[in-house]
């Protein structure tokens, strides 16, 4: 029955509804994540201390840079089962999700350890200063040295979920553990708890990351034989399409978030060198901009499973319906958002701080930021599509537009055209740029699907090679 209950979902279900079911969770999930992470800044804020917040701005492109592990594994490993699920190759979609749960763990170590050995040098390179560096190993001894692993594994494990259609538990995993960090993060930050400022958010999130893959590990024993989500380990391999399945989606995945850590280097660089202030200030703007960003990355991502299966089962129709319906509702919602963050972008910032030159700051970088938010609408499907497709090459030449040939070059031209405000500006042009180039690839490659299941004339899908069966798990 629960078998007959996904195949509907991907196959039959009105588009519509089939949509919300998958992308609701999940921007409901990405919105919980960005409550959590404006969770850390809005209580290490009630501090009054830019150290402390600055600190909290430095270390964030080591978690965006988990993003580049979860992507590599999550990414490509969920887009290799949706796929295979929709040709029924489910022996494929057992050992897709062995190969990247064990990839993910042994990442995350190597994370850790690579960060640990490495911890001054390459905070200095973030931007730390002997002001703000005592502040900065303290938050990243929790959240990267001791936090690699299960903050990368949380999100791997959601992403296997959310392959066989089950965004609901994959979002529900993924919301306990912010839950528990936002209560956790006044007691242990504040000076009415264990006051331990910038270090105290990071140790809540590492507790909440830990609560977080709990939940997926009882997940997984409680449907243990009525999932396709596998992590016993005679399943993990390195068989050679499933590494090149896997590695097609999610090198260029990870690849592009490495480029977004080398991006928001250049950008903190740039901002530190006007003081502590204009780096607390940036990272408010940015951590309030991000909830616009992971609105339109839930979306991407939420529709994600429903691409991938209809693109193998050969259903182009209805993959172009679903991203023409989802496209939609991100553009309107996303121009709403706009409209709202720059009319009362002094209001927001100052939630956060009540430092007059840090709000004006702020604000002055939120309205730049939000500027770009209606074309990053379909930015993030485009490349959405492409992961889900098993387009690799896409996606990957899209980061390296994004980040290479239009976004760092324009911080550089910006900061010297109108120093530190042009900044912000940066992300608009790219988008913009991107939009156009999305629209132009998407219609071609509907066009050429089109036209080849329509030469094919036969159903794609290959004969399933079931030989482990769901009762071994």
């Amino acid at each position: 029955m629960e078998d007959a209950q996904k195949t509907q979902l991907f196959e039959t279900m009105p588009i519509p509804r089939a949509v919300m079911k998958l992308a609701i969770p999940t921007v409901l999930s990405s919105l919980v994540m960005v409550l959590y992470n404006l969770a850390d800044t809005y209580f290490v804020g009630m501090l009054n201390n830019a150290v402390e917040n600055a600190a909290v701005t430095l270390a964030a492109p080591l978690l965006l840079a988990f993003n580049a592990v979860n992507n590599l594994f999550g990414v490509g490993s969920s887009s290799m089962m949706s796929r295979a699920l929709g040709k029924k190759d489910y022996d494929t979609v057992y050992r897709s999700s062995a190969f990247g749960f064990y990839c993910s763990v042994l990442a995350g170590l190597l994370f850790s350890v690579a960060y640990t050995v490495f911890q001054t040098p390459l905070l200095t390179l973030l931007g730390a200063n002997q002001e703000t560096m005592a502040a900065t190993v303290g938050y990243a001894r929790w959240t990267v040295t001791f936090g690699a692993v299960p903050s990368i594994l949380n999100v791997v494990l959601a992403y296997l979920v959310r392959a066989e259609g089950s965004s609901m538990h994959a979002s529900i995993g993924t919301m306990s553990g912010c839950f528990l960090n936002i209560l956790l993060d006044p007691v242990f930050i504040l000076p009415w708890g264990l006051n331990m400022g910038a270090e105290g958010a990071g140790l809540a999130t590492f507790l909440s990351n830990c609560a977080a893959c709990l939940y997926f590990f009882v997940l997984l024993y409680i449907r243990r034989g009525r999932t396709y989500v596998c992590v016993h380990p005679k399943m993990f391999g390195f068989k050679k399409h499933i590494v090149l399945g896997v590695c097609a989606v999610g090198i260029p995945a990870s690849i592009q978030n490495l480029l977004n850590v080398t991006g928001m280097s250049v950008l903190n660089n740039f901002t530190a060198s006007f003081g502590s202030d204009a780096v607390a200030a940036m990272g408010i703007s940015q951590k309030i901009n991000s909830v616009t960003v992971q609105i339109a990355l839930g979306l991407s991502q939420g529709i994600m499973p429903l691409v991938s299966y209809n693109y193998a089962s050969g259903n182009i129709k209805r993959l172009k319906k679903a991203f023409f319906f989802t496209a939609r509702i991100a553009v309107v919602f996303l121009v709403m958002m706009a409209v709202v963050y720059y009319l009362g972008a002094d209001l927001w910032v100052r939630l956060f701080m009540q430092d007059q030159q840090i709000i004006a700051y702020g604000a002055r970088f939120l309205r730049g930021f939000c500027l770009g938010m209606p074309f990053m609408a379909i930015d993030f499907l485009a490349v959405g599509v492409f992961q889900a497709c098993g387009l690799g090459k896409n996606a990957f030449l899209f980061a390296v537009l994004r980040k290479v040939v239009l976004e760092i070059p324009a911080l550089f031209i910006l900061n010297a055209l109108f120093p530190l405000y042009g900044l912000a500006y940066a992300q608009c042009i790219t988008e913009m740029v991107l939009c156009v180039a999305a629209i132009v690839v998407l219609a071609r490659l509907f066009r050429k699907l089109e036209q080849r299941y329509q030469k094919k004339g036969t159903d794609p899908r290959p004969d399933p090679r079931p030989d482990f069966e769901p009762e071994e798990r």
